[in-house]
């Protein structure tokens, strides 16, 4: 027996305790006496014995074992250099196995790579780190295998494990790239659909079993193994769509969402209750969207993510989308369906925090990785999760690349991004001992600012036409300004101050509503300090709140009324719009995430008016250019008279680009008709009666106008001309100028 390998460095193999397993397994030209050598060494835990094939000759060399948990080594004097070879084992069973080594195989992470993302700046590293599938020329033969990148730079060692290794984190030990905390292996001839994990050694030799942070896929839960899987391939057919975002200016445009949970828009009771699948739900969510005219949906988050009634917001897979409703092309199918059908897709996205589950991110090599170590940065304990650490350039890297992954891959149309308040204070539902403050003694986040700002521009930069969306909920500056002019640089924030306060407005009983009329015109002081979306989201609708509808006082006719009341103001007011589904036909239940919408409802004509209303509404924002042209813009906006709080009526006006471009609105918040109610008006002219969502097709008591009224030459509101109109009970009437 010739033996070149050191004992030191078998001990290191066996006991899975080596750095760089590159440096001792493999093939390699050593000299033994003065003359060159090839030294083929494996590490084959359970082989009895093992041999070396020459793939270019047949000839076969056996191997020694130089351990007995199953290290071998040939030293092969008649070769001289490198040279393409297979490994055949054989076990006491009778059992054999020929494969190509992992280790005869250069790294797949270049030092490009790792330089840009040790600065924070690899745009594409999903396309780096993870399991992708590729095809090396390996002497005369094109191999095809799985690569393996993972970053854990405190680990003591990261191996591989799967259903083709019998999950023996022995077989695929990786190496280590340089400073960079990346290991890295490619196995030949694996496919996809494999599971599979990183099983990670702490220094204090603890053994972790983590799934993939860019895993593309995972089972099913309750299991947690990440999943083989390979984007390329997919036809996609929105090539139309998405030229024509490239120069979409969305401020100056229609957007009015539809946001929706995939997992309890409908299902099929018939068969348990089960979730429908992407490619059953594409179809059904594209017809009602459309028919409601919509112009975007907005999904509660998709990435992949261990319990159901979080609603995707606990994150274990920034990469996959929830193998729940099918595979990543399914996902993909879903969104090109929705792209030919004219819809635009936003995705709700999680970088404020994610969970403890341990085979996720949370203290992924045994340090505290990815999320801050100090409990008073680096935990939410209202929601029992870690915050990520935005000071360390790989974090921002991984969260960014997130970002972009699903604009590039999945060509989605936009990020909701959720929680921004949390990253933005850094005392966010703390007590003043649980925080700790910036250099400067303050409490604003500032490397979770420069994060947010990085990622808004770097999108837009290579996604131009896409939008980022904050749900900010406090009166921070600029969160919907460029970043170069020192905003966050989102496209637009939720208006969530509106929000409470007209739904706070609402839930009065009319009859004290005039005693909080400001809750209705307040918003309109800063309506253009931000670009907003006017929401009634999914967080309005749980946790015991009730949904919209039971929000609503007074008897059954009332409370439809009054929502009727509510969305037509919203969409007659300047800014884009978004409704949870279930709330735009009027569903009694609180949103339960585990069964279908309550669509039996739509057979009474009262909720039936309500959906017919929304898509009027819908209708008209569209084909409207005053209704949304100048959404972002305060000269698209005037009151005509924002102080009558003794009847509880404002009127206004909207505005286009085109001077010509005019309607008004007249909205009464109480149950008292008003005949003859004097508007002040800008031109002479006919003005035309365009809404009323007191109709009798929106299940109305039908007071109108008869089509429209024409001007008067009577001053009032401050203006020479005025229309008289006669306002229905709880209700928006609007009008067009026709000249």
């Amino acid at each position: 027996m010739t033996q070149i390998v050191s004992q030191n460095e078998i001990d290191l193999i066996v006991g899975t305790n080596h750095h760089d397993p590159f440096q001792v397994l493999g093939l390699h030209e050593c000299e033994q006496n003065g003359k060159k050598v090839v030294a083929v060494r494996a590490f084959l835990p359970d082989a009895v014995k093992a041999d070396i094939v020459d793939t270019s000759t047949g000839t076969a060399f056996k191997m020694d074992k130089l351990h007995d948990a199953g290290f071998f080594e040939a030293v092969i004097t008649e070769r001289k250099q490198a040279f393409p070879y297979r490994i055949k084992s054989y076990y006491e069973n009778g059992a054999s196995a020929e494969f190509y080594d992992s280790y005869a195989f250069m790294p797949t992470v270049g030092e490009m790579d790792q330089y840009y993302f040790s600065q924070g700046n690899h745009h594409e590293l999903y396309e780096k780190l993870g399991a992708h599938v590729r095809y090396f020329d390996y002497f005369q033969d094109k191999l095809g295998g799985v690569s393996f990148a993972v970053w854990a730079p405190n680990a003591k060692r990261v191996s591989v494990i799967g259903d083709f290794n019998s999950w023996d984190g022995r077989r695929h030990a990786m190496r280590t790239l340089g400073n960079s905390g990346v290991w890295e292996i490619f196995i030949p001839g694996l496919q996809t659909g494999q599971n599979y994990k990183f099983e990670i050694k702490t220094k204090e030799g603890a053994l972790l079993e983590k799934c993939d942070p860019f895993a593309f896929y995972a089972e099913v839960r309750p299991k947690t193994a990440s999943k083989i899987y390979d984007l390329s391939g997919y036809n996609w057919d929105d090539q139309e769509w998405m030229e024509s975002r490239k120069s979409r200016d969305w401020h100056k445009e229609p957007v009015s969402i539809y946001e929706c949970h995939l997992g309890s828009f409908m299902r099929n009771e018939e068969e348990g209750n089960r979730f429908l699948t992407y490619r059953e739900l594409a179809p059904i969510i594209a017809d009602y969207v459309k028919e409601q005219g919509y112009t975007h949906i907005e999904l509660l988050p998709v990435t992949e993510h261990p319990l159901d009634i979080s609603w995707g917001y606990q994150v274990t897979g920034y990469f996959a989308p929830t193998s729940r409703f099918g595979n990543p092309k399914d996902f993909m199918y879903f969104i090109d369906y929705m792209h030919n059908e004219g819809i635009g897709v936003i995705l709700d996205w999680v970088p404020a925090h994610f969970p403890k589950d341990s085979h996720g991110l949370a203290r992924f090599d045994g340090t505290a990785l990815y999320e801050h170590a100090d409990p008073r940065q680096g935990e939410h304990k209202d929601w029992g999760t870690y915050i990520f650490n935005f000071g360390r350039n790989e974090v921002r890297n991984f969260l960014i690349s997130s970002a972009l992954f699903w604009m590039d891959k999945y060509h989605a149309d936009g990020i909701r991004v959720d929680a921004v308040a949390s990253m933005l204070y850094l005392d966010y539902s703390r007590k003043a001992n649980e925080w700790v403050p910036n250099k400067f003694g303050g409490r604003e986040n500032l490397e979770a600012i420069e994060f947010l700002k990085q990622m808004n521009t770097v999108c837009q930069e290579l996604h131009p036409g896409t939008m980022n969306i904050a749900e900010e909920s406090t009166a921070f500056p600029m969160v919907s300004r460029p970043a170069a002019d020192g905003g966050l640089g989102f496209t637009f924030k939720w208006n969530m101050g509106w929000m409470n306060d007209t739904l706070s407005y609402f839930q009065k009983d009319p009859i004290y509503r005039r005693y909080h009329h400001g809750n209705l015109t307040f918003p309109l002081v800063y309506a253009f300090n931000e670009n907003f979306v006017y929401v009634l989201s999914h967080d309005e609708v749980v946790h015991g709140k009730g949904n919209l509808i039971n929000k609503m006082p007074g008897d059954f006719w009332q409370k439809f009324a009054n929502l009727r009341l509510l969305f037509s103001m919203m969409w007659s007011m300047p800014g884009k719009k978004l409704v949870f589904m279930g709330s735009d036909f009027g569903q009694w239940n609180e949103w339960n995430s585990n069964q279908s919408l309550d669509w039996h409802l739509l057979d009474f004509d009262s909720n039936k008016g309500v959906q017919r209303l929304v898509s009027h509404l819908n209708y008209l924002y569209r084909s409207e250019p005053s209704l949304h042209e100048k959404d972002c813009d305060g000269s698209g906006f005037e009151w005509i008279s924002f102080d009558n709080s003794d009847e509880s009526i404002i009127s206004w006006i909207r505005k286009g680009n085109n001077d010509d471009d005019i309607t008004l609105f007249v909205a009464n918040f109480t149950p008292v008709p008003r005949s003859d109610y004097r508007v002040g008006v800008p031109r002479q002219g006919f003005y035309q009666e365009i809404l009323n969502s007191d109709s009798e097709m929106y299940f109305g008591s039908n007071i109108g106008n008869y089509g429209g009224r024409w001007s008067e030459e009577i001053g009032w509101n401050n203006r020479e001309n005025s229309i008289a109109i006669e306002v229905p009970p709880l209700s928006v009437v609007g009008f067009k100028l026709n000249k």
